[in-house]
């Protein structure tokens, strides 16, 4: 049978039933679009529809499909370990040393390769090449790794992705039909979209072929994640909704397919649902240990977890959520645990506007994370502790953290990493604009604090994050209303909206600037707003809310 017909012929897609324990079954879809209700066997996880076909021997192929499933969903080290194993059972099986390669470097994630990963990956890909896959189709995907790994002690991380993304341009044109060789040509498209200047395009065509695979096997897990990242953008988050809540539905199990949907639900303000998809993400997490430390899936989801809580302003679930992210005792020492063991605590100070606890939070805490890795992460401790030090009066504390930020943005530029040194400038000009305020020079800071939207209208969301710490045009309808100028205030805070929709700070800033500038129905409207989304909270917020309604 030729790929395109196998591709095609989805009723008899193997649906892969993934063993912890280490064995792998495969069971025939009574029908192409699994949608239905899955019961996973006891110790055994669905992952979705996985039919590479490997040219390896027969009883290898279950495996090889299994350890594919776990990279199409972004499950590395479980990728990982499945072709490690292969490599061990069917030491000639040359894309199973592909596969191990290919795990060591995450296209869409903020990790970057150590040296040593470089040079395994080199290593592994080389092993590949001198087995001969024996398709062209392997052949190519064996070149489009090869590509990334090249110079393993030279080229930066930008170079090697580019390098990879016009070899899997390549690949696709050889193999258009191919499912998985498709879904990575997708995933490369987004990985060059994240830094491009016009990123629609890029981002239009991934989401053109992950459909059409997806519209023949609609479990695919490739089709179904990268899709999601295809819309996890300014403007996009409504699209292709059928697929993203079919993702929890062929992975029930898998903890970053539980977590995915919430990119797209949070920027849709739906909190309820990113709650319920991330402690479901948490809970899957906790039984993928990444060795012997708590997988950094675990962080990821609750980070979200807590911040959808806050955004309903249930500061007592968020702060359960804080205390069970804190007492793990080892979290998986990567800058995804980096970046959330700094967010989690400064947004749980920030979003309620608690000064004093901002103020004091420690910068690279716990200490064994890998933070001169992790610049970006250690920006945000250092956001928080500025700004409480303004709010305390403590402006040497806001300086110090302004500084710091100043020193973080550069040396993230000089390691050839732009978009983490424009995240830290947007929060570095937002310090900067309240240390203006508290100088008295209130035009200077608005032009600091505008200069900071701006400039974070030049990036997306970063996927490693539910959302800013504090978003830059609800930090300048702050400033505005502080400073007496509510019509331009409630300006900042619609234009934020647009961008971050349902936030509590955003539509209790918009109410408060509209009642001020004496537009009533938009006050009247925001407040409720307010209240639909967070109207149990006991914020005194909630309290203002209800009683401007009733007066």
């Amino acid at each position: 049978m030729t790929r395109s017909t196998r591709f095609a012929i989805t009723t008899f897609a193997c649906v892969i039933i993934a063993s912890t324990a280490g064995g792998a079954k495969t069971a025939l879809a009574d029908d192409p679009d699994i949608h239905g209700d899955h019961t996973a066997v006891a110790g055994e996880e669905l992952l979705g529809t996985v039919d590479f076909g490997v040219s390896c021997a027969e009883p290898t192929q279950p495996a090889f499909d299994r350890a594919l499933g776990f990279l199409h969903h972004m499950m590395y080290e479980q990728a990982r370990s499945g072709f490690e194993g292969i490599v061990e059972t069917d030491p000639e099986c040359a894309m199973a040393h592909w596969g191990i390669a290919t795990t060591l470097f995450q296209p869409l994630w903020p990790t970057r390769p150590t040296s040593d990963d470089l040079m395994r990956g080199w290593t592994e890909i080389q092993d590949a090449k001198t087995m001969e896959p024996a398709t062209e189709r392997e052949r190519h995907l064996v070149a489009a790794t090869e590509a990334f790994f090249r110079d393993p002690e030279t080229a930066e991380w930008w170079t090697r992705i580019e390098r990879w993304a016009e070899a899997m341009e390549t690949a696709y044109g050889a193999e258009p039909e191919d499912p998985d060789t498709a879904a990575l040509y997708a995933l490369s498209r987004l990985a060059l979209a994240s830094v491009a200047g016009d990123r629609g395009p890029l981002q239009d065509e991934a989401e053109t072929v992950l459909r059409g695979i997806y519209d023949q096997m609609p479990a695919h897990p490739g089709a179904v994640h990268y899709t999601i990242h295809a819309n996890d953008a300014a403007g996009r988050a409504d699209r292709s909704l059928d697929i993203v809540k079919s993702y929890g539905e062929i992975a029930p199990e898998v903890a970053h397919a539980l977590h995915m949907p919430s990119h797209i639900f949070v920027r849709l303000g739906e909190w309820p649902t990113v709650i319920d998809w991330n402690r479901r993400s948490a809970d899957a997490a906790l039984q993928h240990p990444a060795g012997d430390a708590v997988s950094h899936h675990f962080l990821h989801a609750t980070d979200y977890l807590l911040y959808a809580f806050l955004q309903r302003g249930e500061d007592d679930r968020a702060s359960a959520v804080l205390e069970e992210a804190a007492s793990k005792p080892n979290h998986q020492a990567s800058f995804i645990s980096a970046f959330h063991s700094a967010a989690m605590p400064a947004r749980y100070a920030v979003e309620r506007r608690q000064w004093a606890e901002a103020a004091a939070l420690e910068p690279r805490s716990p200490d064994y994370l890998p933070w001169d890795k992790a610049l970006w992460a250690e920006g945000l401790s250092w956001l928080a502790r500025g700004l409480g030090g303004f709010h305390t009066g403590d402006l040497d504390r806001a300086r110090e953290a302004e500084a710091r930020l100043a020193a973080l943005r550069d040396q993230a530029r000089s390691g050839g990493e732009q978009g983490f040194a424009t995240y830290i400038e947007i929060d570095r000009l937002i310090l900067a604009g309240w240390i203006a305020r508290a100088q008295n020079e209130p035009e200077q800071a608005v032009e600091l604090i505008r200069a900071a939207a701006e400039l974070e209208g030049t990036v997306e969301k970063h996927p490693v994050t539910p959302g800013a710490l504090l978003p830059a045009y609800e930090a300048l309808g702050d400033l505005l209303l502080d400073l007496d100028r509510p019509g331009e205030a409630l300006e900042a805070y619609r234009a934020s909206s647009e961008v971050w929709p349902g936030r509590f700070n955003t539509l209790l800033g918009a109410a408060r600037a509209a009642a001020a500038a004496g537009d009533g129905a938009a006050a009247s409207d925001y407040y409720a707003q307010l209240l639909q989304m967070a109207g149990s909270s006991d914020r005194a917020a909630v309290s203002e809310a209800q009683q401007y309604l009733e007066g």
